[in-house]
C-alpha cells in the first residue's frame, strides 16, 4: 500500500475533511501522515487520530488575517515541509487547498511522485473578503487564482467539495468552475458521519446558533436586524461558538445588541469535535449566511455547518440564489433567503424554529466515491 503525505495550512486540530479522508485511506490499508501548520503554536507537535499521524510545524507563529504575515508564514512552512519530505519522499503528496499546492508541485518535480489536490474552497476569494471593493485585493486575488490554475495542471487527481446537483438544477459548484478552465475533478462533499440524535424536548424558548469559524461580521449585522423585526416575545437567544478573524467584532456587536435591545447571546471560542454534539443540542436553527461578495458563494460553496446541523436534525437558513440554497431546499435541510433581506430572514427563522430535518446523504456515500477515484492512481500493491 501507499505512503501518503497530506499538507494542510492549519493545525488540523481538528480539520474534519482532512481527517475524514485520511482515516478512509488508513482503513483502506495506506499509511497517512498530515503535515500541518500550527500558526498559533497551541497544539502538540505530534498526534495520532484514528491511525493518522499528525505532524505540526512550530516556530513560525503567524496571526490569522494579515496578508503579508500570512504569506511569509506559509512560505516558511512550505520550505520546511519540502525539506522534510525530500529526505524520504512519499508515494503521493496530497495538498489541501490552494495555499499548499505549490508545495506539492515542488515535490512532484523533485521526486517524480503523485500529486493529489483537494480544493475545499476557492482560496483566492478570501483575500477580497475584508474589502471586496479594494483594487489591491482584487489584483492579489487574480494573481493567486492564476497561480492556482497553473499549478493545478500538474495534479494527477483532483477533488472538489461541490458540484451541480442535477441536470435540471441551476447553480454550478466548484467542479463546474474548474471545468470552465478545462480541468476535470471528482466531487466529494463535506458531509459528516451519521449521528446518534437524541430527540429534543418541546420548545419553550428557542435559540439560533452559529458554530464554526467567525469571519463575517456583516452576516451578524443582518441577523440582528432580522431579530429586531420580531416581537420581543418571539425573539430567540443566540449561541455562537468558534474562533476567527471577526470574533472581536462579532462579540462587540452581540454585546451591544444585548445592552440596547435585550437580545440574549452567548459566545465562546474554539471547540473540538467532541464538543459538537453538546453544542448542537443548544440550537434550534443554524444560521449559515455569508456575504455574496465572497466569490466562493457564487461559485458553489456548501457550508459544512448546514450538513453538520442536519445530521442532528437541526435546520439551517442559508443564502438564496446559489448552490447552497439549492441544496438546502432540494434536500429539505432548511430555507434559503436573499442576502440583506432582513424581513425574509426574520420570517424564515420563525418558520424553522419548529422544524426537525432528516438528511439522507452522509459521509459513507462520499467515502465510496473517494476511494474509487483514489484507486485510479494505481498506488495499490
Amino acid at each position: 500500500m501507499a505512503h501518503i503525505a497530506m499538507v494542510v495550512s492549519n493545525a488540523c486540530a481538528p480539520d474534519p475533511r482532512v481527517l475524514r479522508h485520511a482515516s478512509w485511506l488508513v482503513k483502506d490499508g495506506h499509511t497517512v501522515e498530515v503535515h500541518a501548520f500550527d500558526r498559533q503554536q497551541n497544539h502538540p507537535h505530534s498526534d495520532v487520530i484514528n491511525g493518522v499521524h499528525i505532524l505540526r510545524y512550530h516556530g513560525m507563529k503567524t496571526p490569522y488575517g494579515g496578508l503579508l504575515n500570512t504569506a511569509r508564514g506559509l512560505r516558511r512552512f512550505g520550505k520546511k515541509v519540502i525539506h522534510e519530505l525530500s529526505k524520504k519522499p512519499p508515494d503521493a503528496v496530497y495538498c489541501h487547498d490552494a495555499d499548499t499546492l505549490h508545495i506539492g508541485c515542488v515535490l512532484k518535480k523533485k521526486n517524480d511522485i503523485n500529486l493529489i489536490f483537494d480544493m475545499h474552497d476557492l482560496h483566492h476569494t478570501w483575500v477580497r473578503m475584508p474589502n471586496p471593493d479594494s483594487r489591491i485585493r482584487a489584483f492579489i486575488a487574480d494573481r493567486l487564482e492564476n497561480r492556482m490554475l497553473r499549478h493545478i495542471s500538474m495534479a494527477d487527481l483532483i477533488y472538489t467539495s461541490s458540484g451541480k446537483i442535477g441536470k435540471n438544477t441551476v447553480h454550478d459548484g466548484f467542479r463546474e468552475y474548474l471545468l470552465k478552465h478545462g480541468i476535470q475533478s471528482h466531487v466529494i462533499e463535506n458531509r459528516p458521519q451519521r449521528a446518534n440524535t437524541a430527540k429534543k424536548a418541546p420548545l419553550q424558548s428557542w435559540c439560533v446558533g452559529y458554530l464554526g469559524r467567525v469571519r463575517d461580521a456583516k452576516a451578524f449585522d443582518l441577523l440582528i436586524e432580522s431579530l429586531l423585526l420580531m416581537s420581543v416575545e418571539e425573539r430567540p437567544t443566540l449561541r455562537i461558538a468558534g474562533d476567527g478573524t471577526a470574533t472581536k467584532a462579532v462579540s462587540a456587536l452581540l454585546e451591544n445588541a444585548q445592552r440596547k435591545y435585550g437580545i440574549l447571546s452567548k459566545i465562546t471560542g474554539a471547540y473540538v469535535a467532541e464538543d459538537y454534539p453538546t453544542l448542537i443540542q443548544e440550537i434550534d436553527v443554524m444560521f449559515a449566511m455569508y456575504q455574496p461578495e465572497r466569490g466562493n458563494i457564487e461559485h458553489g460553496a456548501l457550508p459544512v455547518k448546514m450538513f453538520d446541523a442536519a445530521a442532528y436534525g437541526v435546520p439551517s437558513v442559508v443564502n438564496d440564489d446559489c448552490l447552497m440554497g439549492e441544496v438546502a431546499t432540494t434536500e429539505k435541510l432548511g430555507t434559503a433567503v436573499p442576502w440583506m433581506n432582513s424581513r425574509k430572514l426574520s420570517d424564515a427563522l420563525l418558520q424553522l424554529r419548529d422544524w426537525h430535518v432528516e438528511m439522507f446523504v452522509y459521509a459513507e456515500h462520499e467515502k465510496e466515491k473517494f476511494l474509487s477515484s483514489f484507486q485510479t492512481l494505481g498506488l495499490l500493491k
